[in-house]
């Protein structure tokens, strides 16, 4: 088996580390439990939380035993931003989100099998802990010093809104984490997003003074564009994983617009590709970027991991609806309407004329010609060519959910909805 650190660098999921030789010898000595922490900060997780996902994943696939742990307590408390405080959210409501979020993970890990992860709860020790034993047993180990000299809590000191009391003893709550299930898992390594890089040292440094032993501390990088832009907002906002939040249309269409300077690299993050295979994909890129065969397999893959294969075969059905490629009666209602839903779009009944259509989505600045663009056999619907200028709209035109799909040459597309 090849070195699983080897592996990870090569992804480009390793950022900062501690004795990079000691972790590979206990990586390479056999199998180790680990954890990562998410807190419940909204009802679901973005496509940024799949980074650290999938170095877990790497890490049970090669053997070793991942704790997943939802930060019930530390999402009441919230980490510090860079940029003003935090709101405290409702008990209720971060219990609720602690729930989605370990379901999310639940389907991301595999929880069977000789290695399973398993989800742990920060809460379930912390809700235990007094004032006093916070500040005897924890806080005495804690130097002043050094927790004001974390980046984020020392830029927030030098903000206008400077740091409240609650945000800057979250790291001592996290530090907890770690030395809780040392103390219960034998967990030996914690990951984590590269800005938390200071509360995972935290850890470390709390299992030594208290045990004398020593752990092991590894980030994954914030992933980022050739262009040194972030990767990973939409005009909209965050890739949700949530299919309320973000339908699976959306979520594909996405990785599907990667740019062709970035895909490489975001196959190595976020899919399970062997290297041979993307190494055959970055010379399809290269040799026919027009195809984007490699976009539309770090597409397929991401969605199938996240939404599962049948959701993602029904958006790239959606898809290729879209570019005329196949029968929109295919499509569920809901899927249908997701990838219609940016489309230019009027309302129609069935008797109205197809001409007049084209005039009210402005495809065509009056009836004539519109006639004069169906009789050239520039128009179809529903990926049917038209050629009957006088054509009306009929009840049978109507697709799952009210809509039919109007194209006007190869790139004018749009939707009319049923009234």
């Amino acid at each position: 088996m090849a070195d699983i650190l080897d592996e990870l660098q090569w992804r480009g999921l390793v950022a900062q580390h501690t004795d990079l030789e000691e972790l590979r010898k206990a990586l390479n000595s056999g199998p180790l439990t680990f954890y990562c922490g998410f807190d419940p900060t909204a009802p679901s997780l973005h496509h940024g939380h799949l980074v650290a996902v999938k170095l877990m994943r790497h890490l049970q696939m090669a053997g070793h035993h991942p704790l997943v742990l939802v930060g019930g307590a530390t999402g009441l408390v919230g980490d510090p931003r860079a940029k003003g405080e935090r709101i405290l959210n409702e008990r209720e409501t971060v219990a609720q989100w602690t729930e989605c979020l370990r379901e999310q993970l639940t389907s991301l890990l595999d929880f069977s099998g000789d290695n399973p992860a398993r989800t742990v709860n920060n809460y379930d020790w912390t809700e235990k802990l007094s004032a006093i034993d916070l500040l005897r047993d924890l806080g005495k180990y804690f130097r002043l010093g050094t927790m004001l000299s974390k980046d984020i809590v020392a830029r927030r000191l030098q903000s206008e809104e400077g740091i409240s009391y609650t945000e800057f003893s979250y790291q001592i709550l996290q530090a907890n984490d770690y030395l809780e299930l040392f103390r219960r898992y034998g967990c030996t390594l914690e990951v984590g997003g590269n800005d938390q890089w200071g509360n995972l040292v935290g850890g470390m440094d709390l299992i030594r003074k208290v045990t004398g032993e020593s752990v092991h501390v590894l980030t994954n990088p914030l992933i980022m564009k050739s262009d040194g832009t972030k990767f990973g907002k939409s005009e909209g906002g965050a890739i949700w994983l949530n299919p309320e939040m973000l339908s699976p249309y959306k979520f594909y269409q996405f990785w599907l617009n990667t740019a062709d300077e970035d895909v490489v690299h975001m196959l190595k993050v976020f899919t399970f590709r062997t290297r041979e295979e993307i190494e055959e994909l970055e010379k399809a890129v290269a040799e026919r970027a027009y195809a984007r065969e490699a976009q539309r397999v770090l597409a397929s893959d991401v969605t199938s991991w996240v939404h599962g294969s049948e959701v993602c075969e029904r958006v790239e059905k959606a898809s290729q609806v879209l570019f005329g490629k196949a029968d929109p009666h295919e499509v569920d209602e809901k899927t249908l309407c997701d990838a219609v839903a940016e489309l230019p779009a009027a309302s129609v009944k069935a008797g109205d004329s197809l001409a007049d259509a084209l005039v009210s989505l402005g495809f065509e600045q009056g009836r004539n010609a519109a006639r004069r663009t169906i009789s050239g056999g520039g128009v179809s619907i529903n990926n049917e060519k038209c050629t009957d200028p006088e054509r009306i709209i009929d009840a049978a035109d109507f697709l799952a959910g009210g809509l039919i799909i109007v194209r006007k040459g190869k790139k004018n597309l749009a939707v009319l909805h049923k009234m």
